[in-house]
């Protein structure tokens, strides 16, 4: 009994302890990190200068924005990669090429941005399905354990398995602790990586 109850109280813990953090941040219920949900971002939160126009079809330019969107790129190499992209420029081709690549790595990692926390909703809402599932799972156990004549053969088995759901659950939670920096880790790639290009014009007036 006091092994089933500890398995319980373990995954009570980790049931409660995504909501309560997220509802102390979010207003979205179902949200359920600590860090604020934000959809979408706005280009104003990343640059602020000159008036960008849209994203052209730039073979070289698309090509530097995947290649500085990806995050397993060290950022420092990345913003190389665009002061080494702007110094290859014609003069007179600096200014537009450099704010077609800040648009280009805006509607990139802010559409990579909005799949991670479309990912991290349909996470949180298999979650909530297997959380449920837990509850029910140890209530079937304990009134297993009321009858007189249950099976204790019967009763280990599905103790186990509830513990072993339970260890997957919380192994669960722990990673969508982690998952629920990307979003952050990609705004924040993206802020560096367009200061990099405003250090870049900067240094060219």
């Amino acid at each position: 009994m006091a092994r089933m109850s500890l398995v319980r109280s373990l995954a009570v813990v980790a049931m409660l302890a995504p909501s309560v953090n997220a509802r102390a941040a979010n207003t979205d219920p179902d949200w359920p990190c600590i860090q604020r949900k934000v959809p979408q971002l706005s280009l104003g939160q990343i640059w602020n200068g000159p008036e960008l126009p849209p994203a052209a079809k730039d073979p070289a330019v698309s090509t530097l924005v995947e290649e500085v969107a990806a995050r397993r790129m060290p950022i420092a190499e990345a913003q190389k990669k665009i002061k080494d992209f702007a110094a290859s420029l014609p003069a007179e081709q600096l200014a537009p090429k450099m704010a077609m690549l800040v648009q280009g790595m805006f509607d990139h990692m802010d559409a990579e941005r909005s799949q991670v926390i479309s990912g991290i909703s349909r996470y949180a809402h298999k979650q909530l399905e297997m959380a449920a599932a837990l509850r029910k799972a140890a209530s079937d156990v304990d009134a297993l354990r009321a009858k007189p004549d249950a099976d204790p053969d019967d009763i280990e088995r599905r103790t186990e398995q509830l513990k072993f759901a339970t260890r997957i659950f919380n192994e669960r939670v722990q990673s969508l602790t982690y998952v629920c920096e990307v979003p952050t880790i990609i705004e924040q790639r993206l802020y560096q990586l367009s200061k990099a290009v405003s250090e870049t014009l900067a240094a060219k007036k």
